[in-house]
């Protein structure tokens, strides 16, 4: 557990009173501390075999469940009053979303209650959240490393509960690791609804706090208003790929920088297109198109992919035969953005724009030049063709565009290509703007590649000479 943060990423007040095993709270006995932060501490806890004793309690009913839960307690003596009314919002939050938003990828309210304690004054007036139990977090796998066999159903998992969070008009506002919790049979629960956020039409208002690994471009210029800073669900989606991406990457942040603050500055380059998007190797293809989308640096670029978009996508992805071989809508867009890390690749030759049409092997063809064209707009401005700004050309546009049917030579924004004819009803590809097009163009490589030709699906290219119709079969190898 970890306090919500604000922008300093501090916590803005210490309330280690910890409570030794076999204290009473209430109808609760605790077993052990679980997490302190900053405005709460979290115990595991069992029921009270009699009455409860020594530390009193005005309870709004305890309910039935399994035996362990976990007690949150929330205490609010020697507050100031801003303080305590945040701490009171924040409980109220939770509270209110347990109670209609109830679902099982969210983890369970309870009870809740306002502790009286005559003996510990420090603890009078303390809120008091009961909760189902969990046997970790994500961030504890993520530290040791994530098993391979368990990444997709707990990012599944996760997406589970944002969907339905959204769907019932709520924002989490704090998603990580540290807020993914798993039960004893791994399954998935997205917990701490401090921050959470309830919509009123597109978006809510929350108070301007959180942890700044998380937060999204916009967040970081976001003007404070009377009611807080404006939240959508967007801010979770940009969450959850920054997740993903530490689940993938053994716990690091795609965005470089030493401190919260400074990882932060380079998001803010990023979202401001000063900067490129740069993933770790260790992230497959299919995972860094779905970050990738996550991660589009602005609201409107990330509001199509939603939870239940991302989820459909990850559930087709791992009901096709021999899962992690892309195919479909979700896979065509891998290429569109996440190609330019396939291992092994080369760097595109000058000579390709130089080159000509003798260089086809077909004396009088008619030939036209087409440019590369990148729509991530941090990869349009650099000419040093890093090659996580190169793209693939594929070896059969009739198949899906994978990593096994690219050839080796990369090409970048802004290479001017030779071409012979195009085909119109090639694989289907969409872009990082939502373009799609079936239609391809053969390219011609350098001298003595293999093969001599490969495809460039025309969404990589804004223009559109007039080419003859490619025969079939249409494999060029």
């Amino acid at each position: 557990m970890t306090p919500p943060h604000g922008h300093g990423d501090t916590a803005e007040h210490d309330r280690a009173d910890l409570l030794p095993p076999g204290c009473q709270v209430g109808g609760w006995v605790v077993t052990e501390l679980i997490g302190s932060g900053g405005w709460s501490s979290v115990y595991a806890a069992r029921p009270a075999d009699g009455p409860p004793g020594g530390t009193g309690e005005a309870r709004t009913g305890r309910s039935s469940g399994p035996s362990d839960v976990a007690l949150k307690i929330m205490p609010t003596a020697g507050l100031a009053p801003r303080q305590a009314r945040r701490i009171v919002e924040s409980a109220r939050r939770e509270v209110e979303l347990g109670r209609r938003a109830g679902h099982p990828r969210l983890i369970g309210l309870r009870e809740s209650f306002v502790l009286a304690s005559p003996d510990r004054p420090s603890l009078e007036g303390a809120i008091v959240l009961v909760m189902e139990r969990a046997a970790g977090s994500l961030r504890e796998l993520v530290d040791t490393g994530v098993p391979e066999a368990d990444r997709a159903r707990l990012i599944a998992g996760i997406c589970e509960g944002l969907s339905h969070l959204h769907r019932s008009g709520w924002v989490h506002a704090d998603l990580k690791p540290e807020n993914v919790l798993l039960g004893g049979d791994g399954s998935v629960k997205l917990s701490d609804f401090g921050l959470a956020t309830e919509l009123t039409g597109t978006h809510g208002y929350a108070p301007p706090m959180g942890t700044l690994d998380y937060l999204p471009p916009e967040r970081w210029r976001a003007p404070l208003g009377e009611l807080g800073v404006r939240v959508r669900p967007t801010a979770d989606i940009w969450a959850l790929g920054i997740l993903i991406h530490e689940v993938f990457a053994s716990g690091a942040s795609p965005f470089p920088g030493a401190t919260p603050m400074a990882r932060g500055a380079a998001v803010q380059e990023y979202g401001e297109g000063r900067a490129p998007l740069r993933m770790d190797h260790a992230v497959p293809p299919f995972w860094r198109a779905l970050i990738a989308d996550c991660l589009a640096p602005t609201h409107a670029a990330r509001a199509p992919h939603t939870a239940e978009s991302l989820l459909a996508r990850i559930t087709a992805e791992q009901q096709t035969p021999g899962a992690g071989r892309l195919r479909g809508r979700a896979r065509a867009a891998v290429l569109a953005t996440a190609l330019c890390g396939v291992a092994g690749a080369t760097l595109y030759s000058d000579a390709v724009r130089a080159s000509s049409p003798a260089q086809s092997g077909r004396t009088g063809a008619t030939v036209g030049t087409v440019r590369v064209f990148n729509a991530e707009r941090g990869c349009q401005d650099r000419v040093d063709r890093d090659r996580q700004c190169s793209l693939g050309l594929a070896i059969d546009p009739a198949q899906p565009y994978t990593a096994e049917n690219v050839v080796p030579t990369r090409v970048w924004h802004g290479d001017v290509l030779t071409a012979d004819c195009e085909l119109p009803d090639g694989q289907p590809i969409i872009d990082e703007e939502d373009l799609r097009s079936t239609h391809w163009f053969r390219v011609h490589l350098p001298p003595g590649s293999t093969p001599p030709a490969a495809w460039l699906p025309a969404v990589r290219t804004r223009e559109r000479p007039a080419l003859p119709e490619c025969p079939h079969p249409t494999a060029v190898r």
